[in-house]
């Protein structure tokens, strides 16, 4: 079935056909993505990530829940689940969480897999975010699998970043992990109903004072973060906020965060720098997707099988096995 020309909030059943056709790569879809393109930038992307257990869809379904009911804004949803490094496969279960959204027709829900992508996040999940933003949602949350100090990927999407984390998981100082403090923009302790919500606020605290006010760029597939005294007035320093998201308890705090975040960015110049690298960062990866996949149907699949072989029996270095590869393409 033809993609409609137009695609918007209400239009549910072409978006969803859409965004599938756009997940599995369809080159028919890569028309309306530059459309949607045009037609794109006004939506605030909000990362969310943390480690596993801190409550992160609980969160995203209050959030949104606050977001329709204070500012009646459209809201979509993209949650990141692992794939099985076995099958490929996903149990995509972030809606069980989240059925208080269900029947808002201001709201979208889209699961996709990992596939394995690094730092949590698919390749396509920026194409998905980009198509809900020419649809005209206000918001676009995108939820990370959780899987470590790898969600540091998630910043180079997102205009602000919410790391959460819950109190009674432990060792204190996995919150101050390299990688995981530095991306955030807001800092959240959710279950903070919990035991040990001082002990937690005072390790993410600590770490806040030691004035790592970062700068973040996007380069070509890598974070590249220097840190600014923390006594600049022009930077953004990351608050805390304590949450209980199964009660809805501190989301009119979240949300002011996040609407106080938006304006420094819009107010700094910070949001068009941000954006720049993003894109920077966009088409360096299209570029080399495209230039591999142009070279495999340049040279073919033989030649590659061929250089593969002599590397698994010795005689070939993986390098040597490139050098020879990108000869023969000449």
């Amino acid at each position: 079935m033809p993609i409609q020309e137009e695609i918007n909030t209400s239009d549910r059943l072409s978006l969803a056909r859409f965004l599938t056709q756009v997940e599995n790569g369809d080159p028919n879809a890569r028309s309306l993505l530059d459309t949607l393109y045009l037609q794109s930038g006004r939506a605030h992307r909000i990362g969310v990530t943390g480690a596993p257990g801190t409550g992160k869809s609980s969160l995203v379904n209050r959030l949104t829940l606050h977001i329709r009911q204070t500012l009646n804004k459209t809201v979509a949803i993209i949650a990141v689940d692992p794939s099985s490094p076995f099958t490929g496969g996903a149990i995509l279960g972030d809606r069980l969480r989240m059925r208080d959204l269900a029947g808002d027709s201001g709201v979208f829900i889209r699961s996709m897999a990992s596939r394995g992508a690094l730092g949590g996040l698919a390749l396509a999940t920026t194409q998905l975010a980009r198509v809900f933003d020419g649809a005209g949602f206000d918001y676009v949350i995108i939820e990370t699998v959780g899987a470590g100090q790898s969600e540091v990927e998630v910043a180079s999407l997102a205009h602000s970043t919410i790391v959460v984390e819950a109190p009674g998981f432990g060792d204190d100082i996995q919150a101050i992990k390299a990688g995981i403090m530095e991306i955030a923009d807001i800092l959240v302790i959710n279950k903070a109903d919990l035991p040990g919500v001082e002990n937690t606020e005072r390790a993410l605290r600590a770490n806040l004072e030691l004035g790592y006010n970062r700068t973040i760029t996007r380069k070509a597939g890598h974070m590249d973060m220097s840190t600014k005294a923390k006594n600049e007035d022009s930077q953004w320093h990351p608050p805390i906020v304590k949450t209980v998201a199964t009660t809805g308890e501190g989301m009119s705090d979240l949300l002011g965060a996040l609407l106080k975040h938006r304006e420094y960015l819009e107010n700094s110049g910070q949001l068009r720098k941000l954006e720049s690298k993003r894109l920077e960062s966009e088409i360096m990866n299209l570029l080399q997707d495209r230039l591999t996949s142009d070279w495999i149907k340049k040279t073919g699949t033989r030649k590659m099988e061929s250089a593969i072989q002599e590397v698994v029996n010795r005689r070939w270095s993986p390098n040597q096995a490139v050098d020879w590869l990108i000869e023969q393409s000449f």
